[in-house]
C-alpha cells in the first residue's frame, strides 16, 4: 500500500464500493424516484420503506464512526457553519422535479447506463456539464448570488454547524453529544419501526437487501474517504456517496485524464456503472434502449438539465443529500431532502395531469 498514493487508493476503494452500489441497485430495482412513483400512483411503500432503511443503517454506521472517534463528521460539507436554506429549497425542488422528467434519479441514470439505456447517457452527459457550469461555470454566477443573498452564518446565532443535535441542543442548553446520541438513536428506531411495521416488506428480500447495502455502502465511503483517505499533508475531502457534481467531475477527468487526478466522486460513477452491466448481463437483462419520439428527447434533456444545477445548488441529490447527508443529522439535508421529495411528487403530478395547474389541483386532497 505504501506504493500508491493515497488518490488511488481512495480511488480504488470508491471503484470498488461503486460496483457493489450498482449490482445491488440494478439487482433489486432501487430507486428513490421509483420509489415515489409506487407511492403517488400505486399506493406501495416497499421502496419508499427501502430508501428509509438505508438511511438508517447510514446513520448507525456514521454515528457510530464518529462516535468511536474513527472519524470527525464535522468535517464533512454537510455540517459546515454556512447555512445554504434557500438553495437547498430551490435546489431540491429543481432536482425532484427534473428526476421525473428523466426517469429517474442520479444514481439510477448510472445504473440504467450499466443495463444499455442509451437515454441515461445523453442524461448522465447533460446533468454533469450543466452540474460543472453551477460549480465552476456560467451558471455558477447565479449559484453565487443565490448563497450571497441567502447563506446564513450560524455562528452568528453561537451555533458552530448545521448539526440537528447542536441547534437542539442549543436551544435546550443540553450537552451536545448526548443529543446527538438520542436523535440518532431516535431516528434510527423510528425508521426502523415504519419499515419493518409492514408485512409486505418484510416479505420483500430485495427491498431488505437494498437497505441494508445501500446504508452500509454510504457508511463505508465515510471509512474510505476519512481513513483510507487520512493523509497529514493532502487529506482527502470527508466524503461519501453522491452522484450530481461526481457526474460533471467524471466528465471533465475523461476529457483531461493525463492531467487529472481520480478521487472517491469519480471512481464510485464509473463503479455503478459497470457493477450495474455486471448484474444486467449476469441476469441477461442488458438491452439498449433509445428514445422513442422528440417530444421524449427534449423532456430528457431538459430534466437533466435542471437536475444539474439543482442537485449542486442542494449540495447533493437523493443518495448525496437523502442518505449521506442525512447520516450527518445535518439540518441543510433535511431541508434539502424534503423539498427533493416534494419535487418529485409534484413532478409525478405534471406527468400524470399533462399541465402545472393540474399537478397544483393534483397536490391538494379532493373531498
Amino acid at each position: 500500500m505504501e506504493n500508491f498514493s493515497v488518490s488511488t487508493i481512495v480511488g480504488s476503494a470508491g471503484f470498488a464500493a461503486g460496483i457493489v452500489f450498482g449490482f445491488t441497485a440494478n439487482r433489486t430495482n432501487f430507486c428513490t424516484m421509483g420509489a415515489l412513483s409506487d407511492m403517488v400512483f400505486m399506493g406501495s411503500l416497499n421502496r419508499l420503506r427501502s430508501w428509509l432503511l438505508a438511511i438508517a443503517v447510514a446513520i448507525a454506521g456514521a454515528q457510530g464512526l464518529h462516535g468511536l472517534g474513527v472519524l470527525d463528521i464535522y468535517s464533512s460539507i454537510y455540517l459546515t457553519s454556512n447555512f445554504g436554506w434557500l438553495g437547498a429549497i430551490l435546489g431540491g425542488f429543481m432536482f425532484g422535479f427534473g428526476m421525473t422528467m428523466t426517469g429517474g434519479c442520479a444514481a439510477r441514470t448510472l445504473v440504467r447506463i450499466g443495463g444499455g439505456n442509451l437515454k441515461s447517457v445523453i442524461v448522465i452527459i447533460i446533468m454533469g456539464i450543466f452540474a460543472y457550469m453551477t460549480l465552476r461555470g456560467l451558471t455558477g454566477l447565479v449559484r453565487l448570488e443565490i448563497e450571497g443573498l441567502a447563506n446564513t452564518d450560524l455562528t452568528e446565532l453561537g451555533l458552530q454547524s448545521q448539526g440537528m443535535a447542536d441547534i437542539i441542543a442549543a436551544l435546550a442548553g443540553a450537552d451536545a453529544r448526548t443529543v446527538r446520541w438520542l436523535l440518532a438513536a431516535v431516528l434510527i428506531a423510528g425508521l426502523l419501526l415504519f419499515c419493518f411495521k409492514d408485512s409486505g416488506f418484510r416479505n420483500s428480500s430485495a427491498d431488505i437487501t437494498a437497505g441494508l447495502v445501500i446504508g452500509a455502502l454510504v457508511t463505508a465511503g465515510w471509512w474510505i474517504t476519512g481513513v483510507l483517505g487520512y493523509d497529514d499533508f493532502e487529506p482527502t475531502p470527508l466524503f461519501s456517496f453522491s452522484f450530481v457534481a461526481p457526474a460533471g467531475n467524471a466528465i471533465q477527468y475523461l476529457m483531461t485524464f493525463t492531467g487529472s487526478t481520480i478521487n472517491f466522486g469519480i471512481a464510485t460513477v464509473g463503479g455503478v456503472i459497470l457493477g450495474s452491466f455486471i448484474a444486467a448481463a449476469g441476469k441477461r437483462s442488458f438491452h439498449v434502449e433509445t428514445f422513442t419520439d422528440k417530444g421524449d428527447m427534449i423532456r430528457h434533456m431538459f430534466g437533466a438539465a435542471i437536475m444539474g444545477v439543482g442537485g449542486v445548488m442542494a449540495m447533493g441529490c437523493t443518495i448525496g443529500q437523502g442518505i449521506s447527508g442525512m447520516s450527518t443529522l445535518s439540518l441543510g439535508s433535511l431541508l434539502s431532502l424534503l423539498f427533493i421529495v416534494f419535487g418529485g411528487v409534484f413532478g409525478l403530478k405534471y406527468i400524470k395531469e399533462g399541465s402545472l395547474g393540474g399537478a397544483l389541483g393534483g397536490l391538494v386532497p379532493r373531498r
